[in-house]
């Protein structure tokens, strides 16, 4: 018979799948570009339906107003549970959840009280339960189609975290400009030639472009795949992508991430 244990040792800050790099980089596709991708779009939601205003805000069908620092703690509270998941934990109190996680117990009553609470007095929340109610407000309860422009190292990086597909985004397809990438596989998705992209993109429903090409060319692809139909990128050129008001753009500059580390280091000192 299978053992079920309560709340389980406190968990490490990131998944031990990732690197730290590439672990920070996944939550903010999941985070922001996911959450953001809802606009106009209903999720089911133990009886409630959540929306996004044009101001990025979430809004219920009842007309509650939720803030954009709840939605973007939610990806934080799916990655804790999956992990008491992983220990057999059947349910936890807010209390026992704000000590592994750093927030304040009725900071996470709040926030989930904005989606139903789903917890009860005096039992707490059920950990399945919850994680996959969270999972439907993200949107990882369907299928996100994923290209990658720039089959480089930082382009297969991306493409061989297997994680992205237990969570509903689904790599479909990398596209680089170098002969000898073309026609090469990583993790079972093929490169192509870039050129094959306009008629690709005609046969596959994609939502999201990952961008991991030099600065110089980033524009003017992700021009052409606007012009496409791809409404959300994840850019990871060094450059800022400006695109029509109805296109997402997520810039991911790791050098400037990694300049705000070392600013905090040496502050310190």
């Amino acid at each position: 018979m299978r053992q079920w244990k309560v709340a389980g040792p406190a968990m490490p800050e990131k998944c031990e799948m990732f690197d730290s790099g590439i672990f920070i980089l996944y939550n903010i596709l999941r985070n922001i570009i996911i959450n953001r991708l809802q606009e106009g779009r209903k999720v089911s939601l133990s009886a409630r339906k959540v929306y996004m205003t044009e101001q990025n805000n979430a809004k219920t069908e009842e007309g509650k107003i939720i803030s954009p620092v709840v939605i973007k703690r939610l990806p934080r509270y799916y990655r804790y549970l999956s992990e008491l998941l992983k220990n057999d934990v059947v349910r936890i109190s807010s209390k026992e959840l704000s000590r592994k996680m750093n927030v304040t117990a009725s900071q996470i009553r709040q926030d989930l009280n904005n989606f139903g609470g789903f917890g009860q007095q005096g039992y707490g929340y059920n950990v399945e339960y919850l994680y996959n109610e969270i999972g439907k407000i993200l949107g990882l309860d369907r299928t996100n189609n994923v290209i990658i422009i720039g089959a480089g190292n930082l382009g297969q990086a991306l493409a061989n975290n297997q994680e992205f597909d237990s969570n509903g985004f689904r790599i479909i397809g990398l596209f680089d400009v170098n002969p000898r990438l073309v026609g090469m596989t990583v993790r079972g998705v093929e490169v192509y030639d870039i050129d094959s992209l306009e008629s690709f993109l005609e046969d596959h429903e994609v939502m999201i472009a990952a961008l991991t090409l030099p600065g110089s060319k980033a524009m003017k692809v992700a021009n052409e795949l606007a012009d496409l139909g791809i409404k959300a990128f994840w850019n990871f050129a060094p450059v800022d992508l400006d695109l029509s008001d109805d296109v997402i753009v997520e810039n991911v500059h790791l050098a400037e991430s990694i300049m705000t580390l070392s600013y905090r280091i040496h502050s310190k000192s």
